[in-house]
């Protein structure tokens, strides 16, 4: 059984956020800022790929209304909204969940972009995209 359905069975203590029957948010462990707030769904989906889109939706509003409480209490000079999905992208976890991450400077917390654009045939990518 993975940590966050432990955590979602009460086996492993939390700081829980919110709780209501479909959905859980709570405090990550590893606060990579003050307020770092993970949600995710109470039934198990891997990632992004698994979870039905009812069940995504769930989630989803969940992220919105409690970035909206996080923005009004923790007073951040901005949010980022992040969900890992497969290891190669950095999901640690494989459990589907969405990370909310107060951002109070500019280099608080780094998420780093590679422009690989000179290497990429856009026209290309939008057909193998549409195919």
């Amino acid at each position: 059984m993975c940590i966050f359905c432990k955590i979602i069975n009460g086996e492993i203590p939390s700081k829980k956020v919110y709780e209501d029957d479909d959905v859980l948010a709570i405090l990550d462990i590893s606060q990579a800022t003050l307020g770092h707030t993970l949600v995710l769904p109470k039934k198990h989906y891997a990632n992004i790929l698994e979870i039905p889109t009812d069940e995504y939706q769930k989630v989803m509003k969940k992220v919105k209304e409690l970035a909206e409480k996080i923005n009004k209490n923790l007073k951040p000079a901005g949010i980022n909204i992040l969900n890992n999905c497969g290891e190669a992208a950095g999901q640690t976890v494989m459990h589907y969940h969405v990370h909310i991450l107060p951002r109070y400077t500019n280099n608080d917390l780094k998420i780093e972009f590679t422009d690989n654009s000179s290497n990429a045939d856009l026209d290309a990518v939008l057909k193998k995209i549409n195919n």
